[in-house]
């Protein structure tokens, strides 16, 4: 039986209120439904009769449509579905309809092979895989791609109206970058899917560019009241012609892309080529050489990713240079896990020898963060080039990279009641080269003087007050070195004498105990760490290298100072839920 549009959507309108559970639908509600469904489709008022919707349900239960819906009556003025579960959506379809679906595919498959109707090639796949699945009850014998849990796609029907009416939208977006949603007028003018992820294409003002909104990211759209600006430029096929995904940057040049692919990996780039304008350029008994044409995006990263070792970036430099740098960063992961017999061979080593060393702690990527950090705020806020003092009350974006998991693991297995005192910054170059006698680290900064029994020597440098305290408070204080460059005795590297940590010491003891021992130089490799108590002997000397040697020194203890004296840079490393 032909069902116009309007009773479908008038059948659709009423499957979806009775699907509803949790509201009473009257007949008059189930009216203004429908009218109100039928202006949204056809933008006017559309005069729908008590009468129409009556036949519409008597319909719906009847094996005519294929339907047979159980709509009951319950207490004579409300509707439902006797079976919550029902939708006529889940119904088969009727063999009058099989037979009609089997013609129209028959017909459809006449035209595969012609130039304008290449685009029907998986419509016609899939409808004949499903005409095949209802008439003889089997499983299906295609299974195309899908992401049923793919957040978004309950979006995918409204935002294709929108766009095929020119209508603008009010859109609440977040992106997984931001930190909180926002709202604004879109025009959307282009529905997208790459990789089974779905992307509306469009602008937020006319002075704007082109831009793309992913649909797993959008909170919630509806119709604005504002009018739809046409963009007289925007030409789909033209703008994603030389890229790859949905990254386009429309004022960027495409690049000539070279491409080594492993013999086992090329069969598969061969016969699903990365992009339109890939060539192959030669081969040889390993491999396959092959040219693209494309902006460099993220999506072409990907790709290339995605091969792993069968793949060889060629050209450009740059490329070359990030696909690297994601791959090193790969293995960073990796190498940057810290188990618990490393957690407590180092706390051993701490505890009877006075130091620990630590490497791949952080990652490449988290150094690279640092360096750039501390190199554009010492160049913005003229801070002496060689050291900064309460680093992180200058810089306390700094905590988000330093106080990472495996930080967080690593002082909970010194000391889960620690939190931070100071913070120092210590940069050793060819410019800036000092060396430092054996020493221990004794004094502490507070926040103002306060006469204690037990704390003296008091120094006020620049408004920096200092005092040593008692010898408890320094044996339950400890020390973390983390290494922004490799250090090596090349670069100053910090020298140690083991075990001379266990008491504050004079200065004939000092030096009685250098004479007399053998320092251990603290090589350690950037992004490792070097944990020590600060009664341990140490001393470093000046870099006769070209190279820097960039150093974070962080100080912790679980101790209170008494009589109201306070940190000056007293800092939580955990809350409750650490």
């Amino acid at each position: 039986m032909a069902v116009n549009k309007n009773a479908l959507i008038r059948y659709k309108t009423i499957d979806k209120c009775l699907q509803n559970n949790f509201r009473q639908w009257t007949l008059d509600d189930l009216i203004e439904a429908v009218s109100y469904a039928l202006y949204e489709y056809e933008g006017k008022d559309v005069d729908v009769s008590k009468r129409t919707v009556q036949l519409d349900i008597q319909m719906m239960r009847s094996d005519k449509l294929g339907y047979n819906a159980p709509i009951v009556v319950y207490q004579r003025k409300f509707y439902k579905y006797e079976d919550e579960n029902y939708s006529i959506t889940n119904s088969p379809i009727s063999n009058q309809d099989l037979g009609k679906l089997s013609q129209a595919v028959s017909f459809l498959k006449q035209f595969q092979g012609f130039s304008h109707f290449e685009e029907l090639g998986s419509m016609v796949q899939k409808l004949e895989d499903h005409v095949y699945t209802q008439k003889t009850q089997e499983k299906s014998l295609i299974d195309f791609e899908k992401n049923e849990n793919l957040k978004g796609l309950k979006f995918l029907d409204k935002l294709y109206q929108f766009v095929l009416k020119k209508q603008a939208i009010d859109i609440t977006y977040q992106s997984f970058k931001a930190r909180q949603e926002s709202t604004f007028i879109f025009h959307p003018y282009l529905l997208k899917e790459f990789r089974n992820r779905w992307f509306v294409i469009g602008k937020r003002q006319k002075n704007e560019g082109i831009m793309n909104l992913a649909l797993d990211r959008i909170i919630s759209v509806k119709k604005s009241s504002k009018s739809f600006e046409i963009d007289s430029n925007f030409n789909s096929e033209n703008f994603y012609k030389n890229a790859i995904g949905v990254s386009v940057s429309p004022n960027l040049e495409p690049e000539d892309v070279l491409l080594y692919i492993a013999h086992k990996q090329a069969p598969y780039v061969l016969t699903k080529p990365f992009h339109h304008s890939q060539k192959e350029v030669s081969r040889d008994h390993y491999g396959v050489t092959i040219s693209l044409k494309v902006q460099l995006n993220f999506e072409l990263e990907k790709e290339i990713l995605g091969l792993r070792e069968g793949i060889k970036v060629i050209a450009p430099e740059r490329l070359k240079r990030n696909i690297k740098e994601r791959l090193y960063d790969a293995v960073d992961v990796y190498e940057t896990e810290i188990n618990d017999k490393s957690l407590r061979t180092i706390a051993k080593r701490l505890e009877y020898r006075g130091f620990g060393i630590l490497n791949h702690v952080y990652t490449k990527r988290d150094i690279r963060k640092l360096k750039a950090r501390f190199d554009a705020y010492i160049k913005a806020n003229n801070e002496q080039v060689f050291g900064m003092r309460e680093v992180l009350a200058k810089m306390p974006e700094l905590k988000a990279i330093l106080f990472n998991k495996n930080f967080k693991k690593l002082i909970k297995s010194i000391d889960k009641n620690a939190f931070l005192t100071k913070a120092i910054y210590f940069d050793k170059s060819p410019k800036d080269n000092w060396y430092v006698t054996w020493h221990q680290d004794v004094p502490i900064n507070v926040s103002e003087k306060i006469e204690t029994e037990g704390f003296g020597s008091w120094t006020n440098k620049k408004g920096m007050i200092s005092v040593c305290p008692p010898e408890a408070i320094s044996k339950n204080t400890f020390s973390m070195r983390i290494h922004l460059d490799d250090t090596s005795i090349k670069n100053g590297a910090l020298k140690v004498i083991p075990g001379s940590h266990n008491k504050r010491l004079s200065d004939d003891e000092i030096q009685l105990i250098t004479n007399n021992s053998i320092p251990f130089t603290s090589e350690v490799a950037s992004g490792g760490v070097q944990l020590l108590k600060p009664l341990l002997l140490h001393a470093s000397s000046p870099s006769i290298v070209q190279k820097r040697r960039r150093v974070l020194h962080l100080e912790f203890s679980s101790t209170l100072l008494p009589n109201g004296l306070e940190y000056k840079e007293k800092e939580q490393i955990f809350n409750q839920n650490s």
